[in-house]
């Protein structure tokens, strides 16, 4: 199993090209299989997350092929042969419960194995459920599969979601763009992921309006075409990307960065003594004069403070000067990072949904072990600021949700490699 070696050695400078966003990029990949027409998606990320779609999809009977070294997908859903999408393939990723929706409001059937994923809470599928059988969906949980039926196709309803929750809006945003009459999906995600997912159905004829409010309007169409659509900025690549120079000094350009993306995120890198600076090809950052101040964080959804990036936001509060506390919303048993981070010398104290730190002049190298995606560069960021090697073991994880990771930042100065496992 490979690890990442990094060595901390001082501030960074240069430029890191942001790649597509891998969430909004598993949620687009689904939408071909509401139309029998070609979807290309240019701006696509080279993750393995990416290819565990690809294959999901494939096992669908879809066509999925992919051009210029990966950073465009052709996909093709006009000769489908199942409708089931197996356990094998689905426990590996927890978006694999997006396929749901769209087979079901085609084809009226489907059946999708519960998912598997990182082990960072429960993350019920209950949501996209209960917002399918607004629509009129039969459903019937038997032998791990969800056994979803539509006889006479979906029909419009109104949704409304006890909880915000991304993929819950965005299986029933799908879903109800083939569902007769209009459909209402109140308390919906506003993320810039839901906002893309919304303009790419409408460049394929689907009818909706509200994307990127609490309520999202859909007008059912009885068939889709198809289209071209670019994936937008990933915006936990680039909220990590600005915490480099952040937490080990040094001056980094993101390439394709919005303040837009991430303005919670920039209000509370500017009050910890980060400076954000757009610029003609993104954003500039760079740390202010002296040590980093310590600033409480509480992750919300979208316009919050993202839970996707908690983990990292810890690294950098790990050297800072004061307390802080994160306070995790979003996701329980979402501080396994923390003991990892204390193995470094980090002053972390963990209860229940709140994390204390307290900040260190200078953290150590150790060995430390990735629990799931984000914690993986939390511990690498961390490596960046720390005294001697840290090696980072167990790295499976990262390569779901960041490519080439070791190129990014040793092309900005960073002292980092990743070792093959046996």
């Amino acid at each position: 199993m490979d690890s990442i070696i990094v060595t901390g050695n001082g501030p960074l400078s240069g430029s890191i090209p942001i790649a597509g966003a891998k969430n909004a990029c598993l949620t687009l990949m689904p939408a071909t299989l509401l139309s029998d027409e070609p979807l290309t998606l240019t701006n696509a990320p080279r993750l393995s997350d990416i290819r565990t779609m690809s294959e999901l999809l494939g096992s669908l009977g879809a066509e999925v092929s992919t051009l210029q070294d990966g950073q465009v997908l052709a996909l093709s859903s006009h000769n489908l042969t199942s409708q089931r999408a197996d356990y094998d393939i689905v426990r590996k990723m927890r978006a694999s419960i997006l396929v749901l929706g769209p087979l079901l409001a085609r084809f009226g059937n489907a059946e999708v194995s519960l998912p598997g994923g990182c082990a960072i809470g429960a993350r019920p599928v209950d949501l996209h459920l209960k917002a399918l059988e607004a629509m009129g969906a039969e459903l019937e949980l038997r032998e791990g599969y969800v056994h979803a039926r539509a006889p006479g196709g979906l029909k419009g309803g109104i949704v409304d979601f006890p909880l915000v929750s991304v993929g819950a809006t965005e299986n029933a945003l799908m879903a109800a763009t083939l569902a007769k009459g209009m459909t209402v999906l109140n308390n919906a995600a506003r993320e810039p992921e839901i906002v893309d997912l919304a303009r790419c159905l409408r460049k394929m004829g689907a009818q909706i309006d509200g994307e990127g409010t609490g309520t999202i309007t859909i007008q059912g169409v009885e068939r889709l075409n198809g289209a071209t659509h670019p994936v937008v900025t990933d915006r936990i690549e680039l909220g990590t990307y600005m915490l480099a120079p952040a937490i080990c000094g040094g001056e980094v350009e993101l390439l394709g960065g919005r303040i837009e993306l991430l303005a919670a995120f920039c209000e509370k890198l500017d009050a910890a003594g980060i400076s954000v600076e757009e610029t003609p090809n993104g954003l500039k950052v760079a740390r202010k004069n002296g040590r980093i101040r310590a600033v409480d964080v509480a992750t919300e959804p979208f316009p919050g403070f993202p839970t996707d990036l908690q983990a990292q936001f810890m690294a950098l509060m790990c050297t800072a000067d004061g307390t802080s506390v994160l306070e995790e919303k979003i996701f329980e048993n979402r501080f396994m990072h923390a003991p990892e981070l204390m193995r470094m010398g980090a002053k972390i104290d963990v209860q229940g949904g709140h994390a204390t730190v307290t900040g260190v002049e200078r953290l150590k190298g150790a060995p430390v072990m990735a629990t799931d995606l984000r914690a993986s560069v939390s511990l690498i960021l961390a490596g960046l600021a720390a005294e001697g090697e840290t090696i980072v073991n167990r790295v499976y994880h990262l390569d779901r949700g960041y490519e080439r990771v070791e190129e990014k930042l040793g092309n900005v100065g960073a002292r980092i490699e990743r070792v093959k496992g046996v």
